[in-house]
């Protein structure tokens, strides 16, 4: 039997907010397999992000345990990547000056040839040859995105913490992000923790969905996506599976939605 990549024991999370304590997650157990897909939905202040921070050892959770290939998470865990909703490109860099600033801090003199090879193969990667002297004031947001994740890519992950990445991006950007993503996870063996509001982006990415609670989040569900891989992003939605699936997890979402909670 695999051991999981991730586990996720008793945790829960309060944060103190001007002298309160606000409660973010109640205790949740969870393992994720290696080179798993599992995306997180449920109302905004639920607790999804602070999942991803443990993860990254960003945090530390006020009980429990986050365990990471069978070792505890104690400090930053530096072998996970992690791409926010804000691409946080640096204006004045070029594209590949961004993508490649970690190597500028870290990379002997000797090492510099082999850096820019790997920044230019990161660039193909993510579909971006011939925009490397671009700067990110003349690229599109799905181009902008691109460049986030091969700049996320380029340390070589084992594991992607990906927040609401494609949230602020059209359908046909979102689709087309979604399909690369599929590609470049398969293909370097990433596990990924996905965070969305979208439940048609979260089908089509995850392997499975856990549905928080609101805040305080609790794992309200988890249903495995049983969809066969590679899957074909522009047409997903048209599967019979999806459909069922989607109605299953909005049964378990529209509670919070008529309480007024933003999902």
């Amino acid at each position: 039997m695999t051991s999981p990549k991730i586990r996720f024991e008793n945790v829960s999370m309060t944060f103190d907010a001007r002298g309160k304590a606000i409660q973010a997650l109640q205790p949740i157990n969870l393992d994720v397999n290696p080179q798993e897909v599992i995306a997180f939905v449920g109302p905004s202040g639920c607790g999804k992000s602070t999942i991803l921070n443990l993860t990254a050892g960003l945090i530390k959770p006020t009980e429990g345990t986050v365990h990471y290939d069978g070792a505890r998470v104690n400090g930053i865990n530096r072998r996970v990547g992690y791409m926010t909703q804000k691409d946080t490109l640096l204006p004045w860099r070029k594209v590949s000056a961004n993508v490649g600033v970690a190597f500028e801090l870290r990379c002997r003199a000797d090492q510099r040839t082999q850096a820019r090879e790997r920044v230019a193969q990161m660039i193909e990667a993510v579909g971006l040859s011939g925009f490397e002297n671009h700067f990110p004031a003349e690229l599109s947001g799905g181009m902008r995105k691109r460049v986030a994740l091969a700049r996320t890519l380029i340390y070589n992950p084992e594991t992607l913490l990906m927040d609401e990445p494609f949230g602020a991006l059209d359908a046909q950007l979102k689709l087309l992000m979604l399909d690369q993503l599929q590609t470049l996870i398969q293909s370097r063996k990433i596990t990924l923790l996905f965070v969305t509001h979208d439940l048609g982006e979260a089908i089509s990415l995850a392997d499975r969905v856990v549905v928080f609670s609101s805040r305080p989040g609790k794992i309200r569900a988890i249903r495995s996506v049983p969809i066969s891989r590679p899957r074909d992003m522009f047409k997903i939605r048209f599967h019979d599976q999806f459909a069922k699936l989607y109605e299953e997890l909005w049964d378990e979402l529209k509670d919070e939605v008529v309480r007024g909670t933003d999902v």
